[in-house]
């Protein structure tokens, strides 16, 4: 796990590096500050930022965390969604990657009622890239809108360029600061006003922060530098009199019963062999005290053992958990989920998802024992549960399982995984027997002789494709979580997330889909 780690860190490093010391270095001797400097000076001293997506892009022809970063701080008391365009990367401007970043940065806004400060320094879009950018891309402004009329405020504090559609951030956010003589908001640059009207221009007097703040009261704020920005950024905060809408955990909590360095050693480097999920929930739970009798209040202990599910709380508030033990999910797995699922919603509790499956049961004896069925109502209710589900990949999360432990696909409030994931359709052995099955089958209902030598190409260029891209670096990429962590900080990023969904009520269903008896 250390070494695994390691490369972690390896990846992490290259999304801070940005676009490189070179365009670091340029950045910094114009007086200008990193995002990640910008986002330090935002927050309260002191808190911590969650970084989400860090890795959005890895593996692309893009630069490693897709030229933006998103995450979660506390400003002034109250948590934010804060976006942040890196200039260092082809001057902020927005790729494919950077456009879905910042579609789930603002998903998570939306979901649990934050309001949105975004730290503006970016050239629009990437042009060479705009086919994939331009029609999915008009979804950025119409959420800033849309969080404005949720009273969710919306925050834009312009550092740099903010260029054509990027204009419309700042044109559309609640409040505008822009800094001066740095600050450039202009729907055409001097050189597309020139083409396309023949008029001559500056930026200054095209989009320049003091004239926005004199002429055409596009700003609300204008400050003197940098630093001035963000500080009248936090003022703006300070006075949003912003409450949360659920109550506060209890007042004090004790620390889990065991020590979370064991997390380390917890997951096997083979994810065949099986391991005890309640040492996981022993390292990332309240551990037992006066006000918290026992740590965790396993549910059916006895009935569907590859399940482990039951109560515990995490920084005094309460959650229901569902961990996978032996990997498969049988049909009595399936049911029990069913019925915790529905408990949970009953007395308004949010889920915990904490996987490690390579998904339902196969062979005659299950179908016949109405495996489908059984997965189906376990589906049937993860999907229609409306309390908040947070989602942790310790190991494989494979086929339906991944779904019905709510995947990515059922819109968990925040899913992470750990160095050891994997995920995928099936195993990569498995996918590419079938693969190879099914290719012999033909062959022999053509009357041909199977071609044995490309049978064993064709199972290990499968194999190492599959395994490849069930790997958790390249799904993080693909922003099929929102981030990979160190296992040792689940129990603090699982806090945070905790916190953050109280800023919006929540309330469980009785309402669920028909279930086939």
């Amino acid at each position: 796990m250390l070494d695994k780690l390691r490369d972690l860190d390896a990846e992490h490093a290259k999304a801070v590096a940005g676009g490189g010391p070179k365009y670091v270095d340029r950045h910094h001797d114009r007086g200008k500050l990193m995002p990640r400097e910008r986002i330090e000076l935002l927050v309260d001293e002191g808190s911590a930022f969650l970084e989400l997506s860090p890795l959005a892009g890895w593996g692309s022809d893009f630069t490693v965390g897709a030229s933006v970063v998103t995450g979660i701080g506390v400003i002034e008391g109250v948590e934010c969604m804060i976006t942040a365009n890196d200039p260092s990367v082809k001057g902020g401007a927005s790729n494919p990657w950077t456009v879905k970043k910042i579609f789930r940065a603002s998903q998570i806004a939306e979901e649990n009622g934050l309001p949105t400060v975004a730290l503006v320094e970016s050239g629009g879009a990437d042009l060479p890239t705009q086919k994939e950018i331009f029609i999915p891309g008009g979804k950025l402004f119409r959420d800033i809108t849309r969080s404005s009329a949720a009273k969710q405020p919306t925050i834009a504090l312009v550092f740099g360029n903010s260029t054509a559609g990027g204009a419309y951030v700042p044109g559309m956010s609640d409040y505008t600061v822009l800094v001066r003589e740095q600050a450039k908001v202009f729907l055409g640059g001097p050189p597309l006003v020139k083409m396309a009207t023949g008029e001559e221009s500056d930026d200054e007097s095209l989009g320049g922060a003091e004239m926005h703040a004199r002429v055409s009261g596009l700003a609300d704020y204008l400050a003197e530098d940098e630093r001035d920005a963000i500080r009248i950024g936090r003022r703006i905060v300070a006075r949003l009199n912003w409450r949360k809408a659920m109550p506060p955990p209890a007042a004090s909590y004790a620390e889990p019963d065991a020590d979370p360095e064991d997390l380390l050693d917890l997951i096997p480097a083979d994810l065949k062999e099986p391991f005890d999920p309640r040492e996981v929930i022993a390292r990332i739970c309240d551990g037992a005290s006066p006000a918290n009798a026992v740590s965790f209040d396993e549910f059916k202990p006895l009935y569907g053992s590859s399940l482990v599910t039951g109560w515990a709380r995490i920084h005094g508030r309460p959650i229901g958990i569902l961990a996978n033990a032996q990997g498969v999910l049988f049909s009595e797995e399936a049911q029990k989920a069913t019925q915790f699922i529905q408990l949970a919603n009953q007395v308004d509790t949010p889920l915990l998802f904490l996987h490690n499956t390579t998904g339902y049961m196969v062979g005659a004896e299950y179908e016949q024992g109405g495996i489908i069925k059984h997965g189906a109502m376990m589906i049937n209710a993860v999907s229609n549960s409306r309390v908040p589900h947070l989602s942790v990949i310790m190991g494989a999360s494979y086929g339906a399982g991944n779904y019905g432990m709510n995947g990515r696909a059922y819109d968990p409030r925040f899913l992470f995984t750990w160095p050891s994931a994997k995920s995928a359709v099936m195993g990569p052995a498995q996918l590419a027997g079938v693969l190879s099955i099914v290719a012999r089958a033909a062959a022999e209902a053509r009357g041909q002789e199977y071609d044995e030598p490309a049978d064993r190409g064709m199972r290990e260029f499968v194999e190492a494709s599959v395994e490849e891209q069930s790997l958790p670096f390249f799904l993080s990429g693909m922003l099929y979580d929102d981030g990979v962590i160190d296992p040792r900080d689940t129990r603090t990023i699982l806090g945070i997330c905790l916190s953050v969904i109280e800023n919006k009520p929540y309330a469980g269903t009785d309402r669920f889909g028909v279930f086939r008896p």
